[in-house]
């Protein structure tokens, strides 16, 4: 039987913050979720509210955060382009100093902590598809560097503490994640086509839509975190978590148009965005060697459709 633990999850009524806190709970863990509401919405954790072993708790991790707790998953941080460029200082400022504060709750606890590190790590990458023994290519002071080289910085501290301090650490790079629970106004591709689409607007597309994502879907996702923060091997990462199927741009487009026929949205072309990556998808043979029994399950067309549906009705509801 596993050990119930208590479990801080920051950026907890976010996107993937909201799914990994329900999922705590249905193992029968007692749950603390954080957020300071920036890109988190409540209504992403209402239905939790009333559950006797979760508990919320407004608060931005660039301040010090005094709980008790068995392990801590690092999630807070806007990841959206839309959401990371706006106060690109304050996006440096979760990253970085959420991480000193958090890894400084895990000293004092005793605490396992897992960050939620990204893709973003590597740039625009000069090696396909990205293994985690790739350094990167990522402009320091371009227009996402905020996020990118504020996730650089945070794995290093993490690697720090876990050297000078022998902290119980884990870091895992997420790769494009979907599913419920998304923004419908936060900028990233699947968001933004299948709400595009729902409402008969111009699918937007920058660039000539030939750049390739691989998509991850949320519940596989979550799968991995917590066999990742729950391995007993002294594996600590980094480790890639995504799904290497590869997409263009273009077909995700259609695909969704694909599934969506009554929609009458026609596919728009505009300049593709500064800095923005060519190619992104990951090598994952290390998660499957040391994660036993993980790998994605969930293809993109059963993702999409599921997704399709949150949307339609969320914005029914908007």
């Amino acid at each position: 039987m596993m050990e119930k633990k208590k479990i801080l999850v920051t950026g907890g009524a976010g996107f993937i913050g909201s799914h990994l806190c329900r999922r705590l709970l249905d193992e029968g863990h007692e749950v603390l979720c954080v957020d300071n509401f920036f890109t988190g919405n409540k209504d992403n954790i209402l239905d939790l509210l009333s559950n006797p072993r979760f508990e919320f708790l407004r608060h931005d991790v660039t301040f010090p955060l005094y709980v008790e707790v068995d392990q801590i998953y690092n999630l807070a941080c806007p990841a959206s382009p839309i959401h990371y460029q706006f106060d690109p200082v304050q996006t440096t400022k979760t990253s970085v100093h959420g991480a000193i504060n958090m890894l400084g709750l895990a000293k004092r606890t005793k605490a396992k902590i897992l960050q939620a590190s990204t893709s973003e790590v590597y740039g625009d990458p000069e090696m396909h598809p990205q293994r985690e023994d790739y350094w990167g290519h990522v402009n320091p002071i371009g227009f996402r560097s905020c996020y990118d080289e504020g996730k650089r910085c945070a794995e290093t501290l993490f690697f720090d503490y876990y050297r000078q301090h022998k902290l119980d650490i884990r870091v895992i790079r997420i790769f494009n994640t979907y599913g419920p629970n998304m923004h419908p106004a936060d900028g990233r591709v699947v968001s933004n086509f299948i709400v595009q689409a729902l409402r008969n607007k111009d699918i937007t597309i920058y660039g000539d839509g030939s750049q390739t994502r691989s998509f991850q879907y949320v519940d596989d996702l979550i799968d991995g975190m917590i066999l990742m923060m729950n391995n007993k091997d002294g594996f600590i990462g980094p480790v890639n978590m995504g799904n290497p199927g590869e997409f263009t741009i273009k077909e995700l487009a259609e695909k969704v148009l694909h599934m969506l026929p009554d929609s009458t949205s026609k596919i728009v072309y505009k300049d593709l965005p500064h800095d923005d990556p060519k190619q992104r998808q990951p090598d994952i043979s290390l998660a499957k060697e040391k994660l036993v029994g993980w790998e994605p399950k969930v293809g993109l067309d059963e993702g999409l459709e599921k997704t399709i549906d949150y949307f339609k009705h969320s914005l029914s509801l908007m």
